[in-house]
């Protein structure tokens, strides 16, 4: 996997955009910059794994207090008042 990174100036990023994806898809990062200022990061994303269902199964337990009514004050701030 490339592990250079480069940095593209916003208009660059506008009129390259497929070249920028096809390098952060090969593994390079590229730096995003507008007016010579760095804003973002263009990066690869990991190969992600097929979710598996049940794979956690067991790793956690609920307690019946997870399926209790919140106390008033922490529902007032969940709920913004």
């Amino acid at each position: 996997m490339d592990t250079r990174k480069s940095v593209a100036n916003a208009y660059q990023a506008k009129t390259h955009l497929s070249k920028l994806l096809e390098r952060a898809h090969r593994g390079e990062t590229i730096v995003l910059a507008k007016a010579g200022k760095p804003y973002a990061r263009l990066v690869p994303l990991e190969a992600s794994q097929p979710r598996k269902p049940g794979a956690l199964k067991g790793k956690f337990k609920l307690t019946k207090a997870f399926f209790e009514p919140l106390p008033e004050e922490e529902l007032r701030l969940w709920e913004g008042r």
